[in-house]
């Protein structure tokens, strides 16, 4: 059941119209490669690894595999959800002459808001705030590219990138105090019996 219906933006229907006119087959096949970077099912293998691998490792790396594996999970789930609350038609089935080009049907044709896969890629960008500057440059600028590919593709309005983007990069900060924090361990008393 639907909440509500979100309608595109003018300047979504703009974005949507230029790249159906101006794409070919060559750069929607680059895009569909691309955006398999960002698809939930290959992070969350990839948060798992990451997990398990760590966990003969020191304590710090572990709290941050637990943080970057809750982050996949709670951005592979929420999308979802919201997906099932909102209804909006993908610009992909509203354009003929960019199938003409190469534009491929992306998942279900009522399930443009919000981008999962923007989403995770929000939520990426975020968490890079905790490396060194050039890695965090490094991530940032992979996760913004993999985002766009959904706009590429037309598997999305722009504004269902933008705010997918914002939406994982709250969930990632509303994580962080849950996972990254280090647990003080209560000091072990001995009771005496009476």
């Amino acid at each position: 059941m639907t909440l509500a219906t979100v309608k595109p933006t003018r300047i979504d229907i703009a974005i949507a119209n230029e790249i159906a006119d101006h794409t070919n087959s060559e750069l929607e096949q680059t895009a569909q490669a691309l955006t398999w970077g960002a698809d939930e099912h290959v992070l969350v293998a990839l948060a798992a690894a990451g997990w398990l691998y760590t966990r003969a490792r020191p304590a710090e790396e572990r709290r941050a595999a637990n943080h970057v594996l809750a982050v996949t999970l709670a951005t592979a789930v929420l999308p979802h959800i919201l997906k099932s609350a909102f209804d909006q038609l993908r610009p992909d089935r509203l354009t003929l002459r960019g199938h003409w080009r190469g534009i491929p049907f992306s998942g279900r044709s009522r399930d443009a808001f919000p981008s999962g896969h923007a989403v995770h890629m929000g939520a990426l960008a975020s968490a890079a705030g905790l490396l060194p500057p050039v890695p965090r440059r490094l991530v940032r600028a992979t996760a913004a590219a993999l985002s766009l590919s959904r706009i590429a593709l037309l598997a999305h309005w722009a504004s269902d990138v933008v705010a997918g983007f914002a939406l994982g990069v709250i969930i990632e900060r509303m994580l962080r105090p849950l996972t990254l924090t280090k647990r003080r361990r209560r000091p072990f008393k001995l009771r005496a019996r009476r």
